[in-house]
């Protein structure tokens, strides 16, 4: 069904240890500092719900849980009544790798979006690992905000600060110009 050689790769990944901080200064917002006890799950997944869910995130999901890897997943780690967003930066920040898993609508959510701009931040100040997964995009359409990525950032541009916005389409840049995996979705031809 999806590409067994990706899950391999990610199951020898988080056995490895960080690669060197890349050089820059660490944006503005929370503090991706080193969490005293290391890393409490070897891959954070962030995705969009409505996109991928019932569908790549569960196989993804499934088949790293079965191979013995710690992934944090909003639905699974979240507890009732805990706060979203803190928790969410949390496992960015406890974990060694993070999948962003771009689909049509990942840059309609402003939670996805916060969440690859912290991603960025672990990326600059710790070396935590990105691997991107193109899922029926693709990487320029995520580099370069086209089609659905453009829609998206034109109805941010008229809800949220400037600022932030720039943030999330730097994150997008710099993300999407990774090697990544571009995988189709098969139900979709």
């Amino acid at each position: 069904m999806y590409d067994n050689v990706f899950c391999k790769t990610l199951r020898v990944r988080t056995r490895e240890g960080p690669e060197p901080a890349a050089s820059g200064p660490t944006p503005r917002g929370t503090d991706p500092g080193v969490h005293p006890q290391g890393f409490d799950y070897e891959v954070f997944l962030s995705f969009r719900g409505s996109d991928t869910r019932k569908g790549f995130t569960d196989f993804l999901y499934s088949s790293l849980k079965d191979a013995g890897v710690h992934v944090f997943r909003d639905d699974e780690e979240l507890r009732v009544g805990e706060e979203i967003g803190p928790e969410l930066l949390e496992g960015i920040r406890n974990s060694k790798i993070s999948i962003p898993i771009f689909s049509k609508d990942y840059a309609s959510s402003k939670w996805c979006l916060k969440e690859l701009a912290f991603m960025v931040e672990c990326r600059r100040a710790r070396g935590q690992l990105v691997m991107p997964v193109f899922y029926d995009v693709t990487p320029n359409e995520v580099r370069h905000r086209a089609g659905t990525y453009k829609r998206s950032f034109s109805q941010h541009a008229r809800k949220y600060d400037p600022l932030v916005v720039q943030q999330w389409g730097d994150a997008l840049a710099e993300i999407g110009a990774l090697k990544g995996w571009e995988l189709k979705n098969i139900a979709n031809g």
